[in-house]
């Protein structure tokens, strides 16, 4: 095979990775909490100016996460028009109207024990669950959320999310139903967010072995009606993403964790992500949520 000059192997390249095709991810802590944590955080204060940063690089999305500092075995914070979250999705869209705001629709952060779900006798109470993540996905959404995003990997919580929103009046509010992994990947987001669960396991999350199940349980996902699929941790679930893309039109979106990030940028260097962020759109990837886009966006 010849070697081409570099303005034809630059020509050839294909379609580049951009700023658009990424996701910042915002981990939101109250005032005064304690800001030494693993992962970068915001308060809602610095969020316009991070937002009007995100929109001059052309990053057209975010995705938030935000726990409550009361905890109860109810997650009754998680609804509250006043929490965390819906406080931070309202300063988003007050600052960048035309940013799309994607939650974290979950109960982790907002459990005495650090678990998804309710429980009833010491067992997930799985209609609780779905029925609170339904409201919390109405607060989300009556904020201003665009794309509402249940993490729980609970059969069933998806298609009570699509029904609460639809009730509400919300029928044009996406639903991304994180795909989740188990890995130790998590890690850094669970310290910093206070999200370790009390049993040490997350119940529902996939076995990494066991793609079969992966593609199965997204799929079913799309057949309650969610309208796009998160896909977690983004570089262990590429053969999952490449199976999916096969059997159904929903939007895939990988998401490098925490420890995806603290890893391939330890040195400082966001080149190893940016390549790795490139070959997940080469899979199919519709767009990338990441700790590093900011950074990325930057360099390119």
């Amino acid at each position: 095979m010849p070697t081409h000059r570099l303005a034809v192997r630059n020509f050839l390249d294909g379609p580049a990775l951009t700023p658009a095709d990424l996701t910042m991810v915002f981990l939101v802590r109250e005032d005064g909490d304690r800001p030494d944590r693993p992962m970068p955080t915001i308060v809602v204060g610095e969020i316009p100016k991070s937002v009007h940063e995100l929109a001059a690089l052309g990053i057209r999305s975010v995705k938030i996460f935000a726990g409550s500092r009361l905890r109860d075995a109810r997650a009754s914070q998680s609804v509250s028009s006043h929490g965390l979250m819906m406080r931070a999705i309202r300063q988003v869209k007050e600052t960048e109207p035309g940013i799309a705001v994607m939650t974290e629709t979950c109960l982790c952060s907002h459990t005495d024990t650090g678990e998804c779900f309710l429980t009833s006798c010491g067992a997930p109470d799985i209609e609780a669950t779905a029925e609170v993540l339904g409201e919390q996905a109405v607060a989300q959404a009556d904020a201003g959320a665009d794309i509402v995003g249940p993490a729980a990997m609970i059969p069933g919580t998806t298609a009570a999310v699509r029904a609460a929103l639809d009730t509400a009046g919300h029928t044009d509010v996406a639903i991304m139903p994180h795909l989740i992994f188990n890995s130790a990947l998590y890690e850094g987001y669970r310290t910093t967010m206070g999200a370790a669960p009390a049993s040490g396991q997350r119940a529902f999350q996939i076995a990494p072995g066991r793609a079969d199940q992966a593609v199965q349980t997204g799929l079913g996902f799309v057949r309650e009606g969610a309208d796009m699929l998160l896909l977690e941790p983004a570089l262990f679930s590429v053969d999952t993403l490449l199976r999916l893309r096969k059997l159904c039109a929903a939007a895939l979106m990988p998401f490098s964790v925490s420890g995806e990030y603290q890893r391939l940028t330890s040195d400082g260097d966001v080149r190893p992500l940016a390549e790795a962020f490139t070959m997940l759109k080469r899979a199919g990837g519709d767009r990338i949520i990441t700790y590093g886009a900011v950074e990325i966006a930057r360099r390119l």
